[in-house]
């Protein structure tokens, strides 16, 4: 674990989980096994149903297929390296898979905060100008969008990449379950830069976007109560209402890990609402949008009918 030459010099990770709680190591084990297989059904069934079926060739399922790569990715990022690890004791890491590992889900996190915010400005366009809806969204656009925020994910992390701490003290238990960012530089011998530009970058990842969902849906609001009939309010708010589940529970999560002050060390909370945002919302998203989605459900049984046929 320690380097000959430099004490200091970590190559290895002791990541504790529920090492200490065997009983609970098992309930945790069960938990997220449900938890994985349906996200990576539910997300994979979404990326194949939008790809293969031209009536879902929309620019509402094109972010919602783009969504499900995102969760898909971030979940078998740690998930899978979780479960492995419910049957071993203070289970070791590498430094250069934990660092991976750190920096891909810090990546993905900061890239579905941003697509979010771009999923509210299309569900305005349908609600607010569904005239001009197909001008608008136009799939040049879309495409813009997805880029613009997948550069601008890439260069945040990026730039926590090159301010990352590169002595650790000798310190090498992680209190978590995988290695999640705010963990590690807490092992740091001096990590106030890094601290320092996570919380300056999550004004503007968390802040500036959740500010913007809710001036929009504030928008979308006044115009469903302008809609005459209860049949186009209700359908109206039934196409919001699942982008504002997912929006709360990610964006709450997140904020509850990064906006609120921090101390020395991990608590059992932390390790809670790193759960939640890492392996209960990319399981959540699918149900939300499959269950509550006619257009998913009808995609879904006709792809089944010719499975069947043949």
């Amino acid at each position: 674990m320690i380097g000959a030459s430099n004490e200091s010099l970590v190559t290895e990770f002791i990541l504790t989980g529920l090492s200490e709680y065997p009983r609970a190591q098992i309930i945790l084990f069960c938990f997220l096994s449900v938890v994985y297989l349906v996200s990576f059904l539910g997300n994979g069934l979404i990326i194949i149903l939008s790809i293969a079926d031209p009536q879902l060739h929309t620019p509402m399922y094109f972010f919602i297929c783009v969504l499900s790569t995102i969760d898909f990715i971030l979940t078998n990022n740690v998930l899978p390296e979780i479960l492995v690890n419910c049957f071993i004791y203070r289970p070791t890491i590498s430094f250069t898979r934990c660092l991976s590992q750190m920096y891909l889900g810090e990546f993905l996190a900061v890239a579905e905060c941003l697509f979010l915010a771009i999923m509210a400005y299309d569900r305005l366009a349908a609600i607010c100008q569904p005239l001009y809806y197909t001008q608008i969204m136009s799939w040049r656009l879309c495409i813009y969008l997805v880029a613009t925020s997948v550069a601008l994910a890439l260069m945040m992390t990026l730039i926590n990449l090159l301010l990352q701490p590169t002595d650790f003290c000798g310190h090498h238990i992680i209190n978590h379950f995988a290695c999640e960012l705010q963990s590690v530089l807490k092992l740091a011998c001096s990590n106030t830069v890094s601290e320092l530009y996570i919380h300056v970058g999550s004004l503007f990842v968390l802040i500036l976007p959740f500010g913007f969902i809710v001036v929009t849906y504030g928008r979308i609001g006044l115009a469903i109560l302008r809609i005459s009939s209860t049949l186009g309010r209700r359908k109206a708010f039934s196409t919001c209402s699942s982008h504002l589940a997912v929006v709360s529970v990610f964006y709450g999560t997140l904020m509850m890990m990064y906006m609120s002050p921090g101390g020395q060390s991990v608590s059992e909370k932390d390790k809670v609402i790193s759960l939640t945002y890492g392996a209960l919302t990319p399981m959540l998203n699918p149900l939300i949008y499959s269950l509550r989605n006619k257009d998913v459900k009808g995609a879904f049984w006709k792809m089944f009918q010719r499975k069947m046929s043949m």
